[in-house]
């Protein structure tokens, strides 16, 4: 067999499927999902995969069935008799469930880990994890980049002249820094208090954003509510601009009419999630090329140290 390297996507990641492995030099293999009328579904490969390292890409974003059609693609492949079984899943869901932060409730990136682990998967790949610490999580060796590579040269092009990297809070405060650390700047930190998930009591800027251009750095945005209050609390306490940095666009809800109506100058993101609709607002930078580039180095058994270089700052 000439080729014994195949990428595969699952529905919900076409798009960034296709452009990484055109970035590879292949063209995505053939797959079928297939549904019935009850709404179950199962994949089917149209093509051999016997004795094949098979990448199969895709983010587990909402709805749960882009997990269980993941799974689904793994075990196909495991009972294909694939030699390895890699899966690139540029967006984790569920990784916001790190921990038991209150009593009776699940770990939901645990859970992920393990389902992943018992269909058969022998290697994943993930871009920044909303917890560094659930890379711990698996059994079996996990690549997790970082947009970092992709977004700083970006805010660089942009040169603007009185940059300020903030973190939306004090969770986020490690890569908000590492960006201050590598652009020479200054960091400023927003400090929220929840009522529960996705609802903010109070919020107050820590450092002098008075005359700056002020960058959020964040790993998602979900509603954009935070995001978008904190962006008004920084022009309110004198910033000049304000943009947004992040990787992850969920975008549910009234995200994008809050980003339409909000003093962001924009919001830059990836295009690990489908973008679910265009705004003038949001700028998409690709990371394909580097999750092709990871899927050369592994087939090949090289360093991928490179694209962790500014994540160790």
């Amino acid at each position: 067999m000439e080729n014994r390297v195949k990428i595969f996507a699952c529905s919900a990641s076409t798009e960034i499927a296709t452009n990484i492995a055109a970035a590879y030099g292949q063209e995505l293999g053939d797959v079928e999902l297939q549904k019935f009328s009850d709404g179950e579904f199962t994949s089917v490969y149209n093509e051999t995969v016997r004795g094949c390292d098979v990448f199969i890409i895709q983010s587990t974003c909402p709805p749960s069935d882009n997990l269980m059609e993941l799974l689904l693609m793994v075990d196909a492949a495991k009972r294909a008799s694939a030699k390895k079984i890699n899966v690139v899943i540029p967006y984790f869901g569920w990784a916001r469930q790190d921990r038991k932060d209150q009593p009776r409730v699940a770990i939901g990136a645990k859970l992920m880990a393990n389902l992943l682990e018992a269909s058969g998967v022998d290697r994943v790949m993930t871009m920044d994890l909303h917890a560094d610490q659930i890379q711990g999580f698996f059994e079996v060796p996990v690549d997790h980049l970082y947009a970092s590579s992709v977004f700083a040269p970006h805010l660089k092009a942009l040169n603007l002249p009185d940059l300020i990297i903030a973190a939306p809070d004090a969770g986020g405060s490690k890569r908000a820094n590492a960006y201050a650390k590598y652009l020479k700047v200054d960091l400023a930190l927003c400090y929220k208090q929840r009522k529960k998930a996705n609802e903010i009591e109070s919020m107050t800027i820590i450092g002098d954003v008075k005359g700056k251009d002020v960058v959020i750095i964040d790993d998602m945005v979900d509603t954009a509510g935070t995001l978008c209050k904190s962006a008004e609390q920084f022009m309110e306490y004198g910033a000049k601009s304000v943009r947004a940095i992040c990787t992850h666009a969920i975008l549910s809800g009234p995200a994008y009419e809050r980003i339409e109506a909000s003093v962001l100058e924009e919001l830059i993101v990836t295009n690990t999630i489908p973008a679910q609709r265009k705004s003038d607002k949001i700028k998409v930078l690709s990371v394909a090329n580097m999750f092709a580039d990871v899927i050369k180095k592994t087939i090949s058994y090289e360093s991928i140290s490179d694209h962790f270089v500014f994540a160790n700052q």
